[in-house]
C-alpha cells in the first residue's frame, strides 16, 4: 500500500519519529550508565554503547510504528485493473552465473507475464557482465535457444562501474522504447501478480521515479538459508511497515525487484565515481541506495510497495557463503561516508545513507563490549545486580522488535498462521529462529569487525558470482574459517564463569553464538538436519506449502 499524506503531515510524522528515537537513545545511555556506576569501564561501555545503540533504537521504533500499522492501520484500497499502456523492460544483469539457472527464472517472469494478457508490453534483457569465457559461451548458447527470441543480449568486456553501470549503459541506449524497468538479479523471480500493480502505480503517479517492492525467499532446502528467510519474511514485514510509514517518498532501493521510470534515471541517477583508489575510493559497490537518493533530488518520489506476493529472491546457503556476502555489502555501505555531503539531497534521503551505514559502524563496538563482558559485567553484578535481567530484556527487544511484530501478526490470523503450517509450528519456528538469529549475529559480528580494520588499511573486495544453491559445509572447512570466533568463545565464558558468574546466563543470547560458531556452520548445513526440518513443517513457507505455478516451475 502506498500513501500520500500531505507535506504537513510527512513531516509531523518524521518529527515524531526523530523525537522518539532521540528518547529512547537517551533513556538507554542514561539507565546503561546508572547499571554500570562510576568509573572507567562505565564510562568506555557507554561510549560504545553510543556508537552501537543507534541501529537497534531505529529497529525498536521502526518496529512499534510497523505494529501499530499491521494492527490498526487503514484498510488496504482496491487493487487496480487499469490497462497497461506505457512498455517496460525487464532487465536481467549477470556475472560469472549458471545461465540456465538464471534464466530459467527470466523465461518464468516471461511466461507469468504471458499469460497474464500482458506480455506484449514487456520487454526482455539479459545484461552480462560475465569475464569467464566458457560461461559467456553457455550464456549465448542458452540466449540463442530462447523460445521466439523475445529476449535481448548484450555482454560487456570491461565491467566499467559493475552492475550499475551495466544498467545505466542499458537505460541510456533504450530511452524511448520504454518508460520504466525493473531490475532483476540473478536469483530474482517476479510474477506478473508483483508486476502489473508496480507498473500501474508508475502509470497514475508520474512523479513516482522508483517503487521497491518487497522481496521474500524463495523455498530452500538448507537448513541456514530456510531459517534465514523465515526470519527475513516475518521481520521485514513488520521493518518496512513501519519504514513506509516514515520514509514517504524518500523511500530505499535495494538493487533489484524494483521499477525504475527510465528517463530521470538515465538523467540524474548516475553514480560518481569516488577520488582515490579502493576500498573507499574508485566505483560504488551498493549502488542501489545512491540512485534512490539520487532520483529523490531529481524531484521524483521514491516508494516502498510493502504488500508482499510474488516477489522473490535466493538467500545464501550457508554461514560461510553469507559472511561472505555480508563483507561486500559492508565495503559498499561504507563507501556512503564519501557521499554524505552530496549537495541537494532530501535530509531523509542523507540520513538513509547515514542508515546504511549505521548496519555495519556499529559493529566493531558491539564486538568490543562484548569482548569487555568479564570486566563491564564484574562492575555491574557488583554495582547493580538486580538490573541484569531488565537490561538484558531490553536489549533482546529492541533488536528483535521488527522480528516479534511479524511473528505476532502472523500468530494472531488464524488464516495466516494456516500458511506456515498452523499456530504450532509457527510458534516453533518462530523460537528457533531467534535463537539461529542471535548466534548468526554473534558469528558474523567478528569477521566483520576484521575486515573494517582491513578496509582501514587498504584492503579491498569486489562483487563476485555468488553460491546460490545448497551445499554442505565440512568440519575441516567450518573450522578453517571460524576458529577464531570459538576462541574468542572460549575467552568470553570462560572469563564469566571465572570472574562474574552471575552475568553468564543474561549474556548467553549473544555470546553462545561465538563459542558454537563451527558446529552451527556444519549442521544448518546437514542435508539431513535440513531434512527433517522439512519433514515436520518447520521454517516452512506459503510458497512451500502451497507453491504458486511460478515457483512450481521452478
Amino acid at each position: 500500500m502506498i500513501i500520500t499524506p500531505s507535506p504537513a503531515a510527512t513531516s509531523r510524522r518524521r518529527l515524531v519519529f526523530v523525537a522518539a528515537n532521540l528518547a529512547v537513545y537517551l533513556a538507554l545511555l542514561a539507565t546503561l550508565h546508572a547499571a554500570l556506576g562510576p568509573g572507567w569501564v562505565s564510562a568506555l561501555l557507554t561510549l560504545l554503547a553510543a556508537i552501537f545503540a543507534p541501529w537497534s533504537v531505529l529497529s525498536l521504533t521502526t518496529g512499534i510504528i510497523g505494529a501499530w500499522q499491521l494492527f490498526a492501520g487503514p484498510p488496504r484500497p482496491p487493487a487496480s485493473n487499469a490497462a497497461i499502456v506505457q512498455r517496460t523492460a525487464i532487465v536481467m544483469t549477470i556475472r560469472n552465473e549458471d545461465p540456465a539457472r538464471a534464466l530459467k527464472r527470466l523465461r518464468i517472469v516471461q511466461e507469468s507475464l504471458d499469460a497474464s494478457g500482458w506480455g506484449d508490453m514487456f520487454g526482455f534483457h539479459v545484461l552480462s557482465d560475465t569475464s569467464d569465457p566458457e560461461i559467456a559461451a553457455a550464456e549465448e548458447e542458452a540466449i540463442a535457444a530462447w523460445p521466439g527470441g523475445r529476449v535481448a543480449y548484450r555482454r560487456r568486456h570491461d565491467n566499467t562501474g559493475f552492475k550499475a553501470g551495466n544498467v545505466m549503459a542499458f537505460c541510456q541506449s533504450h530511452l524511448g522504447q520504454y518508460e520504466c524497468m525493473i531490475t532483476l538479479d540473478a536469483d530474482s523471480l517476479m510474477t506478473a501478480q508483483a508486476i502489473l500493480p508496480l507498473v500501474r502505480l508508475m502509470q497514475e503517479n508520474a512523479d513516482f521515479g522508483l517503487i521497491q517492492g518487497l522481496v521474500v525467499g524463495l523455498p530452500a532446502a538448507n537448513l541456514f538459508t530456510r531459517a534465514f528467510q523465515f526470519g527475513m519474511r516475518h521481520g521485514m514485514r513488520g521493518y518496512t511497515v513501519g519504514q513506509a510509514w516514515w520514509t514517504l517518498d524518500c523511500g530505499p532501493f535495494w538493487g533489484h525487484n524494483a521499477i525504475i521510470r527510465m528517463q530521470p534515471f538515465a538523467a540524474h541517477c548516475g553514480l560518481p565515481v569516488l577520488d582515490g583508489a579502493p576500498p573507499f575510493g574508485g566505483h560504488i559497490l551498493s549502488h542501489d541506495q545512491v540512485e534512490a537518493t539520487l532520483m529523490r533530488r531529481a524531484g521524483y518520489q521514491v516508494r516502498l510497495q510493502v504488500i508482499a506476493g510474488g516477489s522473490y529472491e535466493d538467500n545464501p546457503p550457508t554461514i560461510l557463503d553469507y559472511i561472505g556476502r555480508d563483507l561486500r555489502w559492508c565495503q559498499g555501505n561504507l563507501q556512503y561516508l564519501r557521499l554524505l555531503d552530496l549537495p541537494g539531497l532530501k535530509p531523509v534521503s542523507r540520513f538513509q545513507l547515514v542508515w546504511a551505514i549505521l548496519m555495519f559502524i556499529g559493529i566493531p563496538a558491539w564486538l568490543i563490549a562484548v569482548a569487555l563482558l568479564p570486566v563491564s559485567g564484574w562492575a555491574i553484578t557488583t554495582a547493580h545486580p538486580a538490573w541484569l535481567p531488565w537490561l538484558s530484556a531490553a536489549f533482546l527487544f529492541m533488536q528483535l522488535c521488527p522480528k516479534l511484530v511479524g511473528y505476532a501478526h502472523s500468530l494472531a490470523l488464524a488464516p495466516r498462521a494456516r500458511r506456515y503450517g498452523g499456530r504450532a509450528r509457527l510458534l516453533l519456528g518462530a523460537l528457533f529462529e531467534i535463537g539461529f538469529n542471535l548466534m548468526q549475529n554473534s558469528i558474523t559480528s567478528y569477521p566483520v569487525t576484521f575486515f573494517i580494520l582491513g578496509l582501514l588499511q587498504g584492503r579491498a573486495t569486489r562483487w563476485g558470482a555468488q553460491p546460490r544453491d545448497a551445499r554442505r559445509v565440512t568440519w575441516a572447512e567450518a573450522a578453517a574459517v571460524l576458529w577464531p570466533q570459538t576462541l574468542f568463545g572460549l575467552w568470553l565464558h570462560g572469563g564469566m564463569a571465572l570472574w562474574c558468574p552471575a552475568l553468564l546466563p543474561w549474556a548467553l543470547p549473544w555470546t553462545i553464538g561465538y563459542l558454537l560458531a563451527i558446529p552451527f556452520a556444519v549442521l544448518t548445513a546437514d542435508a539431513g538436519i535440513s531434512a527433517w526440518f522439512r519433514g515436520h513443517g518447520l521454517l516452512t513457507t506459503p510458497e512451500e506449502r502451497a507453491p504458486p505455478p511460478e515457483v512450481a516451475a521452478l
